[in-house]
């Protein structure tokens, strides 16, 4: 199909705005499907996973097309809740433009207002269309205002009465035809339609449609305005190039990006991707540009929600699936060898909200890693880590549904169950004075015994200095081949920790005296006499625990300013210091990381879901008594450290 024939669009709106119904209304309208289905009988195309189906909500962006009037029109279906923003990101470098689903009844809300701020971001052309006209009570002149004001002055209505503020938009995207409406102070119908594309194309204007996918009201008018405003794919605005040239024709060299990875129980992984340039032939290879290397493929799928379409060669503007790629991954670029391009790489949001996970069975901890491995492929907002300190499993997410959805695909995808928990906090130990000590191990049993004895000074060290270990024996007070080995046993007490059960850390031990046995001084005994020696010398040494703090910074609405910060006090922060950045302002604070492990889904409800943040280790510092005593307490009742 010609390029000029095709458009690939994004449906994008708030969370239950209706955005798959009025893609089954379009499917069912361009007779893709014989029947329309619905999120609450659970059978539409684009939301055909269980998980979707239980929720009745997008959880995963969905793939479709239909043809309309000789143009084939590609849809995704992305998902409006915020923990999936990640398929909304590979979804805005896969479509040429938007469509901007607004709820007629509730108007626009925080989710749509993030999406047009990532559209904006993006310079992605968009149409908007409101949404479940047909309920009671519906205010079409409040929902215009609301639209103008919230998103854009210059959304404008395609109808008579707004044709005096259409003319100026459109006069206001093209010099010529600013020119004729100065000097005539109107355009001509012709004029406006033609300058009008140019105008939407160029993401100067955004026109409002209205209509109901419910009643299946302003289909036609929506699936017109698609064909006739928005860009084919030569027409493309920003294809973020990093290296090389593309051009957006069929006759040009191949060029693709893989914006996505999905897992499909029958095929295994499908590889979805963007073809900007160029043709593409089953049963060949491609170069993949990122990772230096050549593969061969044998299909190309063309997708209708899970079905998978074969066809025989994908051009510019396609948006298809490529089965069981080996060696390559999301964020690639694939290219003809001759003309290598690249493409810029997706940047997904850090995943802030984190869980420890722990297998309910020894079967299910086999099992584990390699399901986990194959969630994070499909989703680079979730990630997976063991933490070297806690030793704990740690999954984290953008938010608390996004890992509960997660969790739910372990158990009914790969059959495995685990319990979430709230991560440990890994806190170190220290100490704030100096020490001298004696650890002396002496055993007699029967036969040959067991004798060392060190002395041991300590120092505390600045913080991130670590570990330093001083040998200031003389005299042979203690055998040479005997010093590692109490360097052995300190530094084996330090990993386990003497108040907590925490590393100790930024300490400078010296070893500066001690006695032997002829017969009974061995290796094993000097390292338990040193291990008996630094927990004493940590106990005299003024030791406290020390927790991670982290630098925070929060972008919030003005009028939640007050909220925000009285929060991050309640949770021990100390704000930096706030500037204004857009409409948002920007709160720096620095707070304890035991504060901040459900402070996403805690921001999101201070701010009605409008609250953002990032967040990255600053330093160590003291617990406060208040808070470290209770641990303290709790370590020392079940160990009992060994006596001399």
């Amino acid at each position: 199909m010609d390029v000029k024939n095709k458009r690939s669009i994004v449906f994008l709106g708030h969370a239950q705005c209706g955005k798959t119904s009025l893609a089954e209304s379009m499917l069912f309208r361009c007779k893709a499907t014989s029947r329309k289905g619905t999120t609450q009988e659970g059978n539409t195309v684009s939301d055909y996973n269980w998980d979707e189906i239980e929720r009745k909500s997008s959880i995963n962006a969905g793939f479709l097309f239909c043809d309309y009037a000789d143009t084939r029109i590609q849809i995704i279906d992305a998902p409006g809740f915020a923990d999936f923003h990640a398929e909304v990101l590979g979804a805005l470098r896969a479509a040429d433009s938007a469509i901007v689903v607004v709820d007629a009844h509730a108007g626009v809300e925080v989710g749509t207002e993030k999406h047009w701020d990532s559209l904006e971001d993006a310079g992605i052309p968009r149409l908007i269309f409101v949404n479940k006209m047909d309920k009671a009570d519906v205010d079409k002149e409040k929902i215009i205002a609301d639209i103008q004001s919230s998103l854009s002055r210059s959304a404008v209505v395609l109808d008579s009465s707004a044709l005096e503020k259409l003319m100026e938009q459109v006069a206001e995207s093209d010099d010529a035809l600013l020119e004729k409406y100065l000097s005539a102070g109107k355009l001509t119908l012709e004029e406006i339609s033609s300058g009008l594309h140019k105008a939407v194309a160029a993401a100067k204007v955004f026109p409002i449609l209205f209509g109901s996918a419910a009643a299946d009201s302003g289909i036609d008018e929506l699936l017109k305005a698609i064909k006739d405003f928005l860009p084919p794919p030569d027409e493309r605005p920003n294809m973020r190039v990093q290296e090389g040239e593309v051009k957006p024709e069929e006759q040009a060299p191949f060029s693709g990006f893989v914006f996505k990875s999905i897992f499909d129980p029958y095929v295994g992984q499908l590889s979805l991707v963007r073809v900007f340039s160029g043709k593409l032939v089953a049963n060949t290879t491609f170069y993949n540009v990122t990772q230096k290397t050549t593969e061969r493929f044998t299909q190309i799928y063309l997708l209708q929600g899970k079905d998978q379409r074969t066809i025989d060669a994908a051009t510019c503007g396609d948006i298809i699936a490529i089965p069981k790629l080996k060696q390559t991954q999301t964020n690639d670029t694939i290219a003809d060898q001759a003309h290598p391009v690249t493409f810029e790489p997706i940047v997904f949001p850090e995943s802030m909200m984190s869980a420890s996970v722990k297998p309910r069975t020894r079967q299910d901890e086999e099992k584990i890693s390699q399901a986990l491995a194959k969630l994070v492929a499909e989703d680079h907002t979730f990630r997976v880590k063991v933490d070297p300190e806690t030793k704990e499993m740690v999954i984290s997410g953008l938010g608390d549904l996004h890992l509960h959805v997660m969790v739910g695909r372990l158990k009914k995808r790969f059959n495995v169950e685990v319990d979430l928990g709230k991560p440990k906090v890994p806190f170190k130990e220290t100490i704030t004075r100096t020490a001298k000590v004696q650890g002396k191990f002496k055993r007699q049993s029967g036969g040959r015994g067991q004798y060392g004895d060190c002395w041991l000074e300590i120092h505390p060290l600045q913080h991130g200095q670590g570990f330093e270990f001083v040998d200031k024996i003389v005299g042979g007070a203690i055998p040479r081949n005997f010093i590692p080995s109490v360097e052995k046993g300190v530094v084996k007490a330090m990993t386990q920790g003497v108040i907590a059960g925490y590393p100790v850390v930024d300490v400078q031990v010296i070893l500066f005296d001690g006695s032997y046995h002829d017969v009974d001084s061995s290796d094993m005994a000097f390292q338990i006499a040193g291990g008996m020696a630094l927990r004493k010398a940590v106990q005299a040494a003024g030791p406290v625990l020390l927790e991670p703090i982290m630098e925070v910074e929060v972008y919030i609405p003005e009028d939640c300013l007050g909220g925000v910060s009285g929060d991050l006090n309640a949770r021990r922060g100390r704000t930096l210091g706030m500037e204004a950045k857009g409409k948002m302002q920007a709160v720096k604070a620095n707070v304890p990381l035991a504060e901040m492990f459900t402070y996403a889904s805690d921001l999101r409800s201070l701010t009605q879901g409008k609250g953002s943040y990032t967040m990255h280790f600053s330093h160590y510092e003291s617990v406060p008594a208040k808070i470290s005593q209770p641990i303290i307490t709790a370590f020392a009742e079940h160990h009992k450290p060994e006596e001399e």
